[in-house]
């Protein structure tokens, strides 16, 4: 171990640590190694520094009274390697960072600039490095010139009001979280069963929002109406009105109108012009994302996590719609340009560089930008690195015009409309590429009091639809606008509903688990669904943060929500118990009902752990036996969905770090072909068998048709072929 004074930078991950170093050093960049965690020596302006780093969260907070109760008030930080089994990997970091604590001199945070940041690094201060304060370095990308700039220019403190509204965040999660959830897993066993709940300060709100979607949607009842079309023989029109509700109504006007002639009754031409596009925020890049690619928010904001380390964007978890001229604008387009994609649209750039922006603004970080650095990427990496470029570019283009031509058609004193948009002038939308988005419809050229000859008068039936389902895109926007949670959590508060079986589907569809505890919640504790409430935390903390508030008001107000849905909470506690443990025992015949039995015609087929893992079985096992095994090693879904060929049920198979693939549960299934063989006759070389090409779930693989007896196999690589072959599958 170092014992020479020399300056510590931690920062908050390992590739983070590489990057600092790297930038600041003045030659070499020395890397040691303690209990496979590394850490790097560097010199810089004839200073030594030791650049180290944590592995996000060190610690947490934990329960500092015994028993399983609620309410409970007390609680500690605490090295999460104490808190969680799962954290034990954090053991190692931790002890680095004590061992090079000792010799340093000056520490210096190195974390991300932004609450979460600064209490990773605060506590890294106070708990392992045992010292007051440290100094703090401030960037929003991991380029080297950003970089040293920042360590010059580094806070001689600790940012202490972002520190402060970090750490009441985590109190008031925390007093809030693990309240309701053990109120709620105290009330199933009141109920004489068991299983562990969980909510959060967010998430109530969050599933009450969905909930009230699921019962608009399931309440909603369809009402028909009728168009009526005109057909001509230059275009097609319907009638101004748009819905009849009587269809005699409707049925007289066609009637009426049928082989009378239409005459051209009016034409107005608007145009309309596009602003350019605002900067990507973390929320406006998550919806797009998934528009565009259907990525989920979460992994979106994985993705550009893993680009912003490797130092090709900016900072992601901003809410900034801001790009400051002292960014340098040229210099990120230099460095643009000489990637072969983008170099020739960065020439026909406006020499006046000034981005469209936005209103909203972060303190910490301005929007998300490609800093003009690159190297190897993923296929997904690469996706959404290059939409934040042409997102990037299309801030600076020009204004966009799009043309609207409306036609009002008579015919005998009834009037008809259409109308068709085209772009006239790009602009931004040749920045923006194959992103970019518009339908184009073009209508021909006519006349006033032009005479169109008449091809018939249509009616066409139709229903009104309900409420469009929320996605996983649309319900973090709709978080954003009523201020519920952060940018940086919006997507993980999602996720946990998921996870927790309270919804499901692409399409956001409540479960009965999710119904059940909403509707209990607004029953007897309705404060825990408060929006308002949840509104008002998340606007007293980010005051906190700007010195207006202090921590312990927030947290007094914490505890009194606490202590007064607790009673609430317990004077009902056995009647949530029943009404929860009811849902949980209906989610859990829904989650493994498959479908009909199509052998016995009576029975159901469920998903059935059994002694070799999970397998499909008729619940008539006695008398009628049917069973299909699955794929193993991954996680099984119902779908309801069936087999267009065979008309057996559909599964659901998700490997980790793959697509969802659907299945159908019948082997032999018309469209399943096990084998097909290769032309030329290819031999196994290991038995002299003939090869075949098989397909597993993912892929097609050259295989010996002697498997079992023979496991010889290769990649199949002729991708030309595998299209000329028949699609195969194996459930």
């Amino acid at each position: 171990m170092l014992q020479e004074n020399y300056e510590l930078l931690i920062s908050e991950k390992p590739t983070s640590a590489k990057k600092i170093a790297e930038a600041l050093a003045e030659g070499k960049v020395i890397k040691h190694t303690k209990d496979k965690v590394n850490y790097y020596e560097i010199a810089h302006n004839n200073k030594k520094i030791i650049v180290a780093s944590a592995v996000g969260h060190l610690f947490g907070l934990k329960s500092t009274e015994k028993g399983w109760t609620y309410p409970i008030f007390n609680y500690e930080w605490k090295r999460v390697d104490q808190i969680s089994k799962t954290a034990a990997f954090a053991k190692k970091y931790i002890d680095l960072l004590e061992s090079l604590s000792k010799n340093a001199g000056d520490i210096t945070i190195c974390t991300d600039f932004d609450v979460e940041g600064e209490v990773i690094g605060l506590n890294i201060v106070r708990f392992i490095a045992k010292r007051k304060d440290a100094k703090r370095m401030k960037f929003s990308t991991l380029t080297q010139e950003e970089l040293q700039e920042a360590y010059k220019n580094a806070s001689p403190n600790l940012i202490w009001p972002q520190a402060e509204a970090g750490e009441t965040r985590h109190s008031l999660d925390w007093l809030v979280g693990i309240n309701i959830s053990r109120a709620l897993s105290l009330s199933i066993k009141a109920a004489d069963s068991f299983k562990i709940m969980s909510a959060g300060r967010v998430q109530g709100p969050t599933l009450n929002l969905l909930t009230q979607r699921e019962k608009e949607i399931k309440k909603f009842v369809s009402e028909p109406f009728w168009l009526v079309e005109l057909q001509t023989d230059k275009l097609n029109a319907w009638h101004k009105q748009d819905k009849f509700w009587k269809k005699r109504e409707a049925e007289s006007i066609i009637k009426k109108l049928t082989n009378k002639t239409p005459r051209i009754q009016e034409i107005k031409t608007t145009i309309k012009k596009q602003a350019p596009p605002t900067p990507f925020d973390l929320t406006s890049l998550q919806i797009e994302s998934y528009r565009q690619f259907r990525i989920t928010p979460k992994q979106t904001l994985q993705i550009a996590q893993n680009l912003y380390t490797k130092g090709y964007i900016s900072y992601p978890r901003t809410s900034s719609q801001k790009l400051p001229p002292s960014l340098g604008y040229t210099k990120i387009l230099t460095k643009l340009s000489k990637q072969e994609q983008y170099a020739a649209l960065v020439k026909i750039l406006p020499k006046n560089l000034k981005p469209n922006e936005g209103k909203k603004s972060d303190p910490a970080h301005p929007a998300i930008y490609p800093t003009g650095e690159i190297g190897k990427l993923t296929e997904r990496d690469a996706k959404l690195y290059d939409l934040i470029v042409h997102r990037f570019l299309a801030t600076f283009g020009t204004i966009a015009k799009r043309e609207t031509m409306s036609i009002m058609i008579d015919v005998d004193n009834e009037t008809f409309v259409t109308s068709g948009t085209r772009t006239i002038e790009k602009g931004w939308h040749v920045l923006y590429g194959k992103y970019a988005k518009f339908s184009e419809e073009e209508l021909p050229n006519l006349e006033k009091d032009q005479i169109l000859e008449n091809k018939g008068i249509i009616l066409h039936a139709k229903e009104t639809q309900p409420p469009k389902r929320y996605t996983q895109a649309s319900i973090i926007k709709e978080l954003e606008e009523k201020s519920l949670g952060t940018k940086a959590t919006r997507a993980q508060i999602v996720d946990s509903l998921y996870q927790r079986d309270y919804i499901i589907e692409k399409s956001i569809e409540v479960t009965d688990l999710g119904l059940k505890t909403n509707d209990t919640l607004k029953k007897y504790v309705p404060e825990i669904l408060d929006e308002a409430l949840t509104r008002q935390f998340e606007e007293e903390m980010e005051q906190i943060r700007e010195g207006k508030k202090k921590k312990e008001e927030i947290l007094k107000k914490a505890i009194k929500f606490v202590n007064d849905f607790s009673i609430h909470f317990k004077e009902n506690e056995k009647h949530i118990g029943k009404e929860l443990l009811e849902a949980i025992k209906e989610t859990r015949t829904q989650a493994s009902l498959v479908g009909k039995c199509p052998n016995c015609k009576e029975g159901l087929l469920n998903l059935v752990k059994g002694k070799f893992g999970i397998f499909v079985s008729c619940d008539h096992y006695e008398t009628c036996g049917t069973t299909f095994s699955i794929p193993k090693g991954a996680l099984v879904r119902v779908t309801k969905q069936i087999c267009d060929s065979c008309q057996y049920p559909k599964i659901s198979i998700i490997k980790q770090g793959k697509r969802p693939i659907e299945l159908c549960i019948n082997k032999e299934c018309s469209t399943k072909k096990s084998d097909i063989v290769l032309e030329k006759n290819k031999i196994c070389p290991e038995c002299k068998g003939k090869l075949v090409i098989r397909k597993s779930i993912y892929n097609s693989f050259i295989g010996c048709e002697n498997y079992p007896k023979c496991k010889y196999i290769e990649n199949n690589n002729n991708k030309k072929r595998e299209k000329l072959q028949p699609k195969m599958q194996e459930a």
